[in-house]
């Protein structure tokens, strides 16, 4: 075998080994798997097609019904990596759009512009408000985060039934209505989410910032030994968040052009949870993986939809959902993928083959057999075999 066909053959194996291994591989067949059965049960489900300037299919509306659980999933990703979690995403969603909704309706003009954005403004600076809070209990008092946000998403509700006085509000604004239901060629919910995914992927990515959030969630203690303000990080996630959580709760309130606190974001922490942890992203903190949220994200949503395509009943619709999420996180951990992981079986050198003497004799070229090489051995001993040989 030449030269060229073994570095071929060790980087396609090396990148197999690397495809069997990573935490995507498993996320990525569930959800072909998921599109596979419906397509199977409706031979349309993958058309897409152009009316009016707007693309349709049910790929887009799993996409579009999906982009809120895709935002509030980015925000609790980094949550998430700090070792942190935030339960009253749902409830900051719902006051989100109680809130929107609230200050279109008391606007001089309901149905403005201008009634539009003063709503979408001071709906998320209450977000922001919120996010200071929970890092507020979380950073600063030191509470378990579990008990911080536990706290908001059990009063959340009740804020926004206050807001709306018990009341579903229902608004008539078109530029308000677009963040749910308007198009761009694609829904404008799929654009939005789709910014923030690339905003948030460039934001940690290519400064400090992913790194650092990654180190406090390894090691709070360390971090901040060797100068990392933990704290600001811990707040600084917390408030995106809620900021995401708001953003979302304006699309499901726009999308529906009504406030409905008790049902609007109902569940979808734990839709968020599930995506993150499908995802690839451990509980526990430290290293995360936006690629693996978004399709953590679709593979809920596109759960959504087959139950409804192949004709589930509505009373085993969460049983099913729950199998489908215990059997991708299952498959995720490691010692079951361990079993599914191929190793290659170690071969005995040759004794007639060996490279040492070369190496130890000052052959320039320093060539190795591929068939001498065992790729299960550390090299370390070799080097000092190639020492000790060296007259």
């Amino acid at each position: 075998m030449s030269t060229p066909s073994r570095a071929t053959a060790a980087t396609s194996e090396s990148l197999a080994q690397r495809v069997r291994g990573s935490r995507l591989l498993w996320p990525v067949v569930a959800l072909v798997a998921l599109l596979v059965a419906n397509a199977v049960s409706n031979p349309g489900f993958l058309s897409v097609r152009l009316q009016d300037g707007h693309l349709y299919g049910s790929l887009i509306d799993i996409l579009k019904n999906g982009a809120p659980t895709l935002l509030i999933a980015l925000g609790m990703t980094l949550v998430i990596a700090t070792r942190g979690i935030d339960l009253s995403v749902g409830a900051v969603a719902a006051i989100a759009g109680a809130v929107a909704c609230t200050t279109i309706v008391a606007s001089p003009d309901p149905t403005g512009p201008g009634a539009a954005v003063r709503g979408v403004l001071v709906a998320l600076a209450l977000c922001v408000v919120l996010g200071l809070w929970n890092g507020f209990l979380v950073a600063a008092l030191g509470i378990q985060p579990i008990i911080a946000t536990l706290v908001l998403m059990t009063a959340g509700r009740g804020i926004a039934m206050l807001v709306t006085d018990g009341q579903i509000i229902t608004v008539r604004n078109g530029p308000f209505s677009e963040i749910g239901s308007g198009f761009l060629l694609l829904p404008v919910a799929i654009l939005v989410a789709l910014a923030v995914l690339v905003a948030v992927a460039l934001v940690t990515r290519r400064t400090a910032l992913g790194l650092l959030i990654e180190s406090v969630g390894i090691n709070p203690e360390a971090s901040r030994l060797v100068g990392i303000r933990s704290r600001t990080i811990i707040w600084t996630v917390y408030v995106f968040a809620a900021l995401c959580a708001g953003v979302a709760g304006l699309m499901i309130s726009s999308n529906v052009s009504a406030a409905d606190a008790n049902n609007a974001g109902l569940w979808i922490e734990m839709d968020a949870i599930l995506a993150v942890v499908i995802g690839g992203t451990s509980l526990a903190g430290g290293r995360y993986s936006l690629g693996g949220t978004l399709v953590g994200a679709l593979i809920i949503q596109t759960l959504t939809t087959t139950v409804y395509s192949m004709g589930i009943a509505p009373e085993v619709t969460l049983v099913f959902k729950a199998l489908v999420v215990l059997a991708v996180c299952l498959l995720q951990a490691p010692r079951v993928r361990e079993r599914f992981r191929r190793r290659r079986p170690s071969t005995a050198r040759p004794a007639s083959v060996t490279t040492e003497p070369s190496v130890a004799q000052g052959d320039p070229a320093g060539g190795h057999d591929a068939a001498s090489i065992d790729t299960d051995t550390d090299t370390v001993p070799s080097v000092a075999k190639q020492k000790v040989a060296q007259p």
